[in-house]
């Protein structure tokens, strides 16, 4: 069934469930609810999702009883690689031959907007839980594709109003060179330049490089008050560690990633990362809920704690199930017209919904890393300073280029 199809389809559906309560059919293909986790298990994101996410789709299920109207849920993984074709071929083998209902994804910008057409042309549903591309749910936005985490566009503003709040107000980028860090560039360009601040420069690397000599010299003989980092994984680690060593910091430059995760902070570590901004989906240390789920994820994951990906892996999963508990049916149409109808909540997201774009309208936390001496405990890394709401750092549907948005 082609985009416009679907797309219609997805429509009618929910306009009526907007007139009637669902019926339950208990429509379940093939007797089992089968979910694949794909993602980078291996390569320069792998810490960012990887194992720590399967642990938390696994975790929702269990929180389930591992089944949901008398059918078992299973769990397939993947390695994408980093690499459309494999991650586009594994897609198709799994909804075309293997069964699966649903694919949690986690991976590289590329492979997240194929494997979503991928969904979209087969009718099930994509839940994107740390890929960070704002396309996904902007002009490439589908009616199977939702996005739990963040963007390009809510990274980076959180970061960008963040710096210039303080007066830090003229930027040099080193980014990397793929569509991802690119969108990620311009989006915070953008927000630089409409607060009266300025780029002066900006130079790319490969993904996966180990020498930022070259782009970290250039950044600081630019003068710019701040080096903006547009990437992400043991990128965003190798650029930080080799700022250090240069003594970029200490000279009076300001790194500003336009994203971090808790794990990049526990990997650089705090004496690197103290006093730099973000804005997170969830922490793990934010509420005794979080923190009890956290202590059976470490169980499962050598006491590591999750990171803002990993949360929202569960989030999506514990959703997603939901949905079908509520329709009846791992249909694709028939689990996203419930999804969108039901508001989110869970342990880390609060009365959310699922705007038709497929953003997930989820607050924002303000987050600061804190410097060595005031974190008491492992992974006590952040200092919550406040909400963002879901109405400011999300992209607006009047600026959104997704034809799903309704006029």
């Amino acid at each position: 069934m082609n985009h416009l199809k679907s797309t219609g389809r997805l429509a009618a559906l929910l306009a009526a469930t907007a007139l009637v309560a669902p019926q339950l059919r208990a429509e379940i293909s093939d007797g089992v609810i089968r979910i694949g986790v794909m993602n980078d298990q291996s390569g320069p994101y792998a810490d960012n999702c990887g194992a720590g996410s399967v642990t938390s789709v696994k975790l929702a299920i269990e929180d389930h009883g591992g089944a949901v109207n008398g059918m078992p849920v299973e769990v397939v993984i993947a390695d994408d690689q980093n690499k459309p074709d494999i991650g586009v071929a594994q897609a198709l083998k799994w909804v075309e031959a293997e069964g699966v209902d649903a694919i949690v994804g986690c991976s590289a910008s590329s492979i997240a907007l194929a494997v979503q057409d991928v969904m979209a042309s087969h009718e099930k549903p994509y839940l994107i839980a740390g890929t960070a591309t704002s396309e996904t749910t902007n002009s490439k936005c589908s009616p199977y594709g939702t996005n739990w985490a963040y963007d390009t566009y809510t990274l980076a503003k959180g970061s960008v109003l963040a710096q210039l709040e303080q007066g830090l107000d003229s930027w040099y980028f080193i980014t990397v060179d793929y569509t991802f860090g690119k969108q990620w560039q311009e989006d915070a360009t953008r927000f630089i330049e409409e607060n009266g601040g300025t780029v002066v420069g900006s130079i790319l690397h490969p993904l996966g490089a180990n020498d930022f000599s070259s782009q970290l010299l250039q950044a600081q003989a630019s003068g710019a008050k701040v080096i903006g980092i547009a990437n992400a994984g043991s990128d965003l680690a190798n650029v930080i560690k080799q700022a250090r060593e240069f003594g970029i910091v200490q000279s009076g430059q300001k790194l500003a990633p336009l994203g971090m995760q808790v794990n990049n902070v526990h990997g650089i570590g705090l004496d690197a990362m103290q006093g730099l901004y973000a804005s997170a989906p969830a922490y793990w240390d934010e509420t005794d809920e979080t923190r009890a789920f956290t202590e059976r994820y470490g169980a499962q994951m050598n006491d590591r704690k999750p990171n803002e990906s990993q949360t929202v892996t569960y989030s999506a999963v514990n959703h997603y199930l939901k949905a079908i508990e509520a329709s009846g049916s791992d249909a694709g149409p028939d689990v996203m017209a419930a999804m969108r109808e039901m508001p989110v909540n869970d342990l880390f997201t609060r009365d959310a919904r699922i705007r038709e774009d497929g953003v997930v309208l989820r607050d924002m936390l303000q987050v600061q890393v804190k410097a060595p001496g005031d974190s008491a405990y492992p992974w006590d890394y952040y200092a919550v300073l406040g909400s963002l709401p879901a109405e400011d750092i999300w992209r607006p549907a009047s600026e959104s280029s997704c034809p799903l948005i309704s006029e």
